[in-house]
């Protein structure tokens, strides 16, 4: 049965107005520059090559379609997919046609190779699926033929795939779905083709649907609504991940044979597939994997690592226990070495719980279609069993035979060479894996031998997956990182035995030996059990941070190693101005041998010599070795062309504002002109050379030519500004001078003279040099009368008769009458006196329109009037740190630049959701509530970049600064913008691609003559303004780009285009946002960007939903639409990037596509180096192409304030040392996030560039790198190329995004990726990814734990009185608990990320700065700020893996200059770090106060630093980096709204910032969303608070030294009457508070009065004393929160009982307590007259060095103004 829904409206002629994206396929004919290439005309060609097809028998055929119109027409696919997919193809396939190598004969015919390179590409996917699965891949083609059917089959297959991609919508997420669909679909279309007939009508075959949107409707749409189904009964992500189907499980679906059978073709909609979205079952069918939320997934995922680290302590321990110097000593025992076989027990037993832990955890995938899944579990778990049991008996035999024969017998060595064979056969698929580890070629031959057994074995090992498989390594590779982890382990091994294990076992000893134990509480001292517990207690820190201090070791050697991979990469050679300026004369060669193509040096035709020559010119230019000037000097072109591409990079840093008008004249490479023999360097780099070397010829006056020109030559800048001065001083004065005058005869004559005296070597002979000073001078003043705007033609003739006398008078040595001067033609022969003076009449001035005369006058002038080196130009830190690394980056190894027409195409992707686009004039002009304006505020932080666009806009024709509001608004808007983290910046930064490929364009193919005209014109546009000689045209890049030759435009459209996917461009549309204007405009002045959004309609009852693109068109002069392709329904169906990213994908273009984020932004001259980055795409990452090219990122957000710098420094290190270091040579890097690059094609037929499941996919851009490395794809990084990324600001931003980093990677813990990588990656490659993803995270959390399981420890040794009894005076523990101690300082300190920083920092500014940046680090706090960011992570990580409670969190990236109150800080901080904080304090105190002995020792005092460096940082820290944090006036108002919103009642409309009882229901919704285990989990820990009570109540006066546990039991009538008491006093307030407050107040005095009489009692009838009372307090308070946290786990049973709203009276209570133990500290420092100032300086000592008084800003000190 044959679905069929005929086209309402069939295609008709395409008009030739039609819109159209990139190239106007419908219309060959037009003046399009990119139909100027045949290879265009070509692609469309066979596409409109339909030849002998059958026609589709339901539309309408037109001579004008081509082949996708074909299969549209046939299978129901949307008009607008179909357009857009058909250019999608010609582009790729044209580009493709054009990287040819060697080109072919006729570029004008299609290549039928690059058509088949495409389609193996795009169904490579496709084809392992159908190979995983056993089936036959219905692409049916030959690969010997190449008739004209077999390329119009090709490209059906090929199109197909792309039409059946880009209508798939939210499906692009399940790869092998469309594997299955496209599977089915290929096999209709073989029908066709092949002629087939129908089995029921007898016609011929047609496919199983066809129509208008057919395809959509009964393909798309019931696989779309089943997914939706199952994301909307997650409940936005919260219900448990086990009881619905997320994108993973519906794609895993389909790895298996079962999808043909239960779904079919024609799509079965009464399938299990479909109904299970409606069933009310918990198990939803989950495929491939279950998540469940627990702890234990570490263990899962990671079992290998835990195993190693269990065996070493096994066996440490039991070698340490011999107490030897050293380990190895303890084997000359025979008893040991027969227990350190117990470690197969271990391992065993490891294992064992492994399977048990997989079958728990995976029960629910158990059904009728996966017995074999179930007969693995069983069997792994009864193989485990029995090896265990095996091991038990084996070791039992061996000492039951030793025991009986007294020694070790023969029959008892006998027995133990059976259990060595036992754990030989045990450990024998480890060997073998090694060994097929370390011989990769025997590897390849099993991978590819389809043998049952290797079938097998893999299914024992990994079970039935189809991604995971072939993920090693290359030999050499894995060598390097194995020789990483053999050194990094080794340390930690031997740090662990000798100063964490060793030490401890002493005091093991002790308190096993140990008989009577005089404890606090007697009624358990002859208790074993007590015993044990003690020595728990004392292990329990020292394991925790045994098992984590890995990452440690791991945080201090990958540094090193990365540090030595940079420095291979050649880091940091140019790392400043200065070294800048000595390797400036290499730059000409540097820009040759990178950026520009190599063609001739490409040739793979070479000799041996050819090729060694070749390979010691790049090593020569690599470190800047070769002859400086070569190029320049041989060949005109090339200088040109550096002086061209240098001159546009100081356009943009002007046109950026970070540089002025003066600097661009300074650094600017003029051309060559004025027949000037030499390079005319940059001014900034002549600087005082001239003068210099005016001084070197005084002093060297009587010296031989020769040596005076080798001490001048010695400096090359000082020879060129010599030279260039003098061959200017020549032509400006023979060319002022009227040519036929005889003043002009007598300069030339002159001129020739000294000429001479050059060339025979008598120039210091001939001429007095003491003279050249008064020659200068007077140079000097004819020069500035040249440059005034009014020129006075006598001054400058009398100047020049001045300047004519001193050189015939006093610079000839030899004196000359009258006469001799006239016979040698240097005075005029017959001077008539009423011509006047000499030159009086001669000097004719050149027209003020020559403006390159006096440019190059103005440039004489700075050589000649420089009298310092000009070592600070330019001033903005900004352009000469780009300078510097642009230069760096041209001495790093980089692949050859191709030609433009032959790179890569590529596109950049931007989601965009609701952000700024550009700062509006309200929000630049709003002050805040301290009086600041964010245009003030930028003003002052980029003070020199605002001086530059005032001066700039001067230029453009302002007047008044008024007009800055007005006539330039936009201007001001835009310079604001591009400050922020906006999206005018990021579209800014990314269209330099375009402007940069249409200038590379445009050298590869011009000439001397393009190249000179091109900057005659460039020179001409810098003049500026009519006379202004000191100008410059900020529009001189549209002169400069005005001579492009016509092609540039075009290959620029198809080498690159820019999409942003902003979602809501369609309401801000309808809403008439401002957004949508800003949007707009930015389309309008960027004509490679454009806009994809979601477009949402409706229709009667009904929403219809569509992916829309829109560009501006300028010839309309105004947006219009491009393609709008129907979606199945709503677009957000999991996270809502990934999938506004996934719907905007199908409108890139090109081999790659580069994701940008919003905060991101790019530079010109990085932009030059993106086709030698894309050329990374062809070479081989080890065994592999790279699929993902890294890079790094600057984050260009450092200088706003201290914070933004600790963050910076930290986003630093890891886009550069960190990452440089996974990705080589642990070979582990993942994708971050942006600004990666992904082989497009590769990842479309993969899941896309991202994953999408709701919650456990809140990370989603490394899910992206997850599956690249699952997939057998490669991720490189590389540093020769850099973008610009903004970063939080301030500590609140910080925060949300370190808690969102932490809740995704707790999310992460449970995915299926991370435990198939776990599973999968051999064994060290495994260590790098644990220590590098997750495992950081949990690490952290560990330590912090580490820190509450040590004071806990300790606490309970003093008030057991253990610690005084038996270890006072034991040093080996106090050794290990220190090491213990002193890693967790370490970690407090910021070692995870200072560390790195620190030691890039090294690499790339050297070490003086480096130790000044550190000491600087430790002055602004960064301890602090690093502390409290390592208890954001531990908290947020932990609460995730236990209840969840992930979500996507707002940061903003506004600039923080506002005060954050002590509200908002107590709602985000208080149960992550105060509360918290306040508990470890608490613990301390406590230990301080019942431990005297151990307040004398080392071990005490590095306690105390640890201790309250934590719970000081974890409660100062948000008021430390808080704008007026310690402003008493802001305090008392903080103190007050905090009372106020504490006493607020909650209603339905409050919110969390208005109401304590909402934002304490909102505290407590992880409990309404976790597991049962979760929830007994979290009352067992709140447990811990009751010890207080129970260990200080024995040492209260009033136990009387009684050991009894009624002691305890009847401290709880105390809790309990003060419970009493409380209720009572709250009914009598409710009662009689308002009306009858008489009898409210007699209540109270009533409660005063038993108080008084009972504490009266108290001290006459027993030991009590006051201090108790106080002593009390420490004991029942902490009990009160225990007894309220447990009771907040049972809100659901008790939220409905008149109980409850005691219960959140109380918490309220305890929340003004908490808050009140926060405020005091802060209030206190508060009061310190200078504190206040010394935090200001701390938050923004940046900004201070920048002349920000922000002090005075914050506290209204001044007022500012708007300009």
């Amino acid at each position: 049965m044959f679905r069929r829904c005929h086209r309402a409206d069939s295609q008709s002629f395409p008009q030739d107005d039609e819109t159209y994206n990139i190239i106007p396929i419908h219309n060959l004919h037009s003046e399009h520059p990119c139909l100027r290439y045949p290879e265009v005309s070509a692609v469309i060609s066979s596409l409109r090559a339909v030849g002998n097809l059958r026609k589709p028998p339901y539309a309408q055929w037109l001579p004008s379609m081509d082949l996708l119109d074909w299969l549209g027409l046939f299978f129901g696919f949307q008009l607008d997919n179909v357009k857009n997919q058909r250019e999608h193809l010609v582009l790729h396939l044209a580009n493709a046609q054009m990287r040819l190598s060697p080109p072919p004969d006729s570029i004008a015919t299609f290549q039928t190779v690059v058509l088949h390179k495409f389609r193996w590409k795009l169904l490579e996917n496709y084809s392992n699926w159908c190979s995983y699965l056993g089936k036959k891949s219905n692409v049916w083609i030959s690969n010997s033929s190449s008739s004209d059917s077999d390329t119009r089959r090709e490209l059906l297959y090929v199109g197909l795939y792309l039409l059946v991609w880009g209508e798939s919508a939210n499906l692009r997420f399940m790869p092998e779905c469309i594997c299955y669909i496209f599977h089915h679909m290929a096999m209709e279309l073989n029908k066709i083709l092949e002629d087939y007939l129908d089995e029921n009508s007898g016609l011929p075959a047609i496919p199983w649907i066809s129509g208008e949107n057919a395809f959509l409707n009964y393909v798309v749409k019931p696989i779309y609504e089943t997914i939706k189904v199952e994301m909307e009964q997650s409940n936005n992500g919260t219900a448990p991940h086990g009881t619905w189907r997320n994108y993973d499980d519906f794609n895993e679906y389909f790895w298996s044979k079962r999808c043909f059978e239960d779904l079919k073709w024609p799509i079965d909609l009464d399938s299990k597939f479909f109904l299970m979205a409606f069933s009310t079952r918990k198990s939803k069918g989950k495929t491939g994997f279950v998540e469940q939320r627990t702890f234990w997934n570490v263990y899962r995922s990671f079992d290998r690592l835990w195993v190693m680290l269990v065996l070493f302590l096994h066996v440490a321990v039991i070698l340490a226990w011999e107490e030897k110097s050293y380990p190895w000593q303890a084997f000359n025992n025979k008893d040991v070495k027969v227990r350190i076989l117990t470690l197969f027990i271990t391992w065993s037993g490891m294992r064992f719980f492994h399977a048990l832990l997989e079958t728990t955890m995976e029960y629910s995938r158990v059904s009728r279609e996966t017995m074999t899944f179930a007969l693995r579990m069983m069997l792994k778990i009864l193989v485990a069993t029995a090896w265990t049991f095996a091991f038990v008996i084996s070791y039992r035999r061996i000492w039951m035979q030793r025991n009986y024969d007294k020694h070790w017998s023969d029959e008892a060595n006998k027995r133990v060479i059976s259990f060595l064979w036992l754990a030989f056969l045990y450990v024998l698929p480890e060997v073998l894996e090694l060994a097929l580890f370390f011989l990769p070629c025997i590897r390849r031959f099993v991978v590819k031998r389809n043998w049952r057994i290797f079938y097998l074995i893999s299914w024992w090992f990994y079970g039935n997956c189809f991604i995971g498989q072939g993920l090693r390594e290359g030999l050499i590779d894995s060598i390097k990182y194995i020789l990483f982890w053999v050194v990094v382990l080794t340390t930690k091994f031997a740090f662990s035995y000798f100063l964490q294990i060793k030490p401890m076992i002493s005091a093991t000893k002790e308190l096993l030996d140990l008989k009577n134990v005089e404890y606090v509480w007697g009624w358990h001292e002859n208790s074993s059990i007590s015993d044990k517990f003690n020595i728990g207690l004392l292990w329990l820190p020292v394991v925790l941070i045994y098992f984590v201090d890995t990452q440690i070791w791991f945080s201090i050697y990958s540094p090193f190693m990365g540090a030595l991979v940079g420095l291979f990469q050649h880091l940091g050679q140019i790392r400043n101005i200065e070294q800048l300026r000595l390797r400036f004369q290499f730059f000409a060669s540097a820009i040759e041998f990178n950026l520009m193509p190599q063609e001739q040096l490409k040739s793979t035709s070479k000799t041996l010599r050819e090729k060694f020559s070749y390979a010691i010119y790049c090593l020569k230019m690599r470190y800047g070795l070769g002859q400086r000037f070569k190029i320049i000097d041989s060949n005109q072109v090339e200088a040109n062309k550096f002086a061209l591409i240098w001159n546009e990079i100081i356009t943009t840093f002007r046109e950026e504002d970070i540089i002025s008008d003066q600097e661009v004249e300074l650094l600017e490479l003029p051309r060559n002109s004025w027949n000037i023999k030499v390079i005319r360097w940059p001014c900034f780099l002549l600087g005082n050379e001239l003068l210099h070397a005016l001084l070197q010829a005084i002093d060297l006056m009587d010296a031989p030519d020769k040596w005076l020109w080798y001490r001048i030559c010695k400096n090359e800048y000082r020879r060129c500004a010599v030279i260039e001065t003098y061959d200017c001083v020549k032509y400006m004065m023979l060319e002022i001078l009227v040519n036929a005058s005889a003043e002009h005869s007598i300069l030339k004559t002159l001129f020739q003279e000294i000429d001479r005296s050059i060339e025979i070597e008598k120039f210091t002979a001939t001429f007095e040099m003491t003279a050249l000073a008064e020659i200068h001078s007077k140079l000097i003043k004819i020069v500035e009368l040249l440059l005034e705007s009014e020129r006075n033609v006598r001054e400058v003739a009398y100047a020049m008769l001045v300047l004519y006398g001193i050189i015939v008078h006093d610079f000839l040595k030899e004196k000359m009458t009258t006469k001799q001067l006239r016979e040698d033609e240097l005075a005029a022969r017959n001077q008539n006196p009423r011509a006047g003076l000499l030159f009086e009449n001669a000097v004719e001035l050149p027209d003020p329109s020559n403006r390159n005369f006096y440019r190059q006058v103005k440039r004489l002038h700075t050589i000649l009037t420089t009298r310092e080196s000009m070592h600070a130009i330019p001033i903005n830190t900004e352009a000469r740190r780009r300078l510097a690394f642009f230069s760096n980056s041209l001495f790093m190894k980089m692949p050859y630049a191709p030609e433009v027409e032959k790179m890569m195409a590529f596109c950049v992707l931007t989601p965009f959701h609701d952000e700024d686009v550009l700062y509006s004039k309200e929000v630049l002009r709003t002050k805040n509530e301290d009086g600041i304006s964010i245009l003030y505020y930028l003003q002052t932080i980029y003070d020199d970049e605002w001086k530059n666009f005032i001066e700039r806009m001067r230029r453009e024709g302002m007047v008044t600064d008024d007009e800055i509001w007005t006539t330039k608004l936009r201007g001001l808007r835009l310079w604001a913008s591009y400050r922020g983290q906006t999206l005018a910046r990021t579209v800014r930064g990314m269209m330099y691609y375009s402007r940069a490929l249409q200038m590379l364009a445009f050298l590869d193919s011009s000439s001397e003559i393009d190249i000179t005209i091109r900057e005659e014109e460039r020179e001409h546009g810098s003049m500026g303004r009519g006379e202004d000689l000191d100008g410059f045209n900020s529009k001189r890049l549209h002169s400069a780009s005005s001579l492009f030759k016509g092609h540039e435009y075009g290959i620029a459209l198809m080498k690159y285009t820019y999409v942003v996917s902003c979602q809501k461009y369609g309401l801000h549309k309808d809403r008439e946002d401002p957004r949508d204007k800003d949007i707009k405009d930015l389309l309008k002045h960027n004509e490679a960007l454009r806009i994809s959004y979601v477009d949402q309609i409706s229709i009667g009852n009904t929403e219809e939903y569509y992916s829309v693109l829109v560009k501006y068109d300028q010839q309309l002069q105004k947006e219009v639409e491009i393609y709008r392709v129907k979606l199945p329904g709503p677009l957000n169906l999991g996270e809502g990037k990934p999938e506004n990213q996934n719907h905007a994908l199908i409108f890139t273009r090109g081999d790659a596509v580069q994701t940008i984020d919003m905060n991101q932004d790019n530079y010109f001259e990085e932009a030059l180096k993106i086709r030698n980055l894309l050329e990374e795409f062809k070479h081989y990452n080890g065994i592999r192409r790279p699929t993902i090219l890294g890079f790094r990122e600057h984050i260009f957000t450092g200088s706003v304030s201290s914070l933004a710098w600790f963050m910076s420094a930290q986003e630093t290190s890891f886009v550069t040392l960190v990452q440089r270091l996974f990705a080589n040579p642990l070979k582990i890097r993942m994708h971050y996030g942006h600004p990666d690059v992904f082989d497009k094609f590769w990842f479309i037929t993969r899941g896309g560039l991202s994953k999408a499941s709701k919650v456990i996919n809140i990370s989603e851009d490394i899910f992206a790198g997850f599956n690249c490395t699952l997939r057998g794809g490669s991720i490189t990084h590389h540093e020769y190329i850099q973008v610009g990324k903004g970063r939080d600001l301030g500590l609140n931003q910080i925060s949300k995004f370190e808690a969102k980093i932490a809740c995704g990677n707790g999310e992460q813990l449970l995915s299926r990726d991370v435990y198939r990588l776990g599973q999968r990656l051999d064994f060290f490659r495994m260590l790098s990814f644990f220590h590098t993803t997750v495992g950081y995270f949990f690490n952290t959390t560990v330590v912090v734990l580490t820190v509450y399981a040590f004071l806990w420890g300790q606490l309970y040794l003093a008030l057991s009185g253990v610690e005084n009894s038996v270890m006072g005076n034991d040093t080996n523990s106090k050794e290990a608990l220190s090491a213990v101690i002193n890693q967790e300082l370490i970690i407090q300190f910021g070692l995870f990320t200072t560390f790195p920083a620190i030691v890039e920092s090294t690499v790339e500014n050297g070490f003086l700065e480096t130790i000044w940046e550190i000491l600087m680090l430790q002055l602004q706090l960064s301890t602090v700020f690093y502390t409290f960011s390592m208890g954001t992570r531990g908290h947020f990580f932990g609460r995730t893996i236990l209840h969840g409670g992930a979500k996507y969190r707002q940061t903003g990236r506004n600039f923080v200059v506002r005060h954050t109150s002590f509200v908002e800080n107590y709602r985000f901080f208080a149960r992550s770090h105060f509360i918290k904080a306040i508990e470890l304090g608490l613990i301390f105190i406590v230990y301080a106060i019942y431990t005297p002995t151990a307040k004398e020792t080392f071990f005490y005092i590095g306690m105390a630093v640890t201790c309250w460096l934590l719970v000081l940082s974890w409660i100062l820290a948000p008021f430390l980096f808080n704008p007026s944090g310690f402003d008493w006036l802001k305090i008392v108002n903080d103190f007050d709204d905090f009372t106020k919103w504490i006493w607020c009642r909650s209603n339905v409309f409050a919110k969390a910032e208005q109401s304590w009882e909402s934002w304490w229901y909102e505290e407590q919704d992880h409990f309404c969303t976790t597991s049962l285990w979760g929830k007994l989990l979290e009352i067992v820990l709140n447990l811990r608070f009751f010890f207080f009570q129970y260990g200080i109540i024995y040492h209260m006066h009033i136990a009387d030294h009684s050991k009894s546990v009624s002691v305890y039991l009847l401290s709880w009538i105390y809790f309990f009457v003060a419970f009493g008491i409380y209720l009572t006093m709250s009914f009598v307030r409710d009662k009689y508070g308002a009306k009858r407050h008489i009898y409210f107040r007699l209540a109270q005095l009533l409660l005063v009065i038993l108080g008084i009489l009972l504490i009266i009692a108290l001290l006459k009838s027993t030991a009590f004393k006051l201090v108790d009372i106080f002593t009390s307090l420490l004991a029942f308070i902490p009990t009160g929160w225990g007894v309220l946290s447990i009771a907040q786990v049972f809100r659901p049973l008790l939220q409905h009982t008149r109980l409850w709203d005691s219960v959140v009276s109380i918490a309220r209570l305890y929340d003004i307590l908490f808050g009140v133990i926060v405020m005091v500290p802060v209030a206190s420092l508060s009061w310190i007259p200078i504190f206040q100032s010394m935090q200001t300086r701390i938050l923004f000592n940046a900004a201070f060095s920048k002349g920000l008084q922000m002090f005075k800003i914050i506290t209204e000190k001044i007022h500012p103004t708007e300009v």
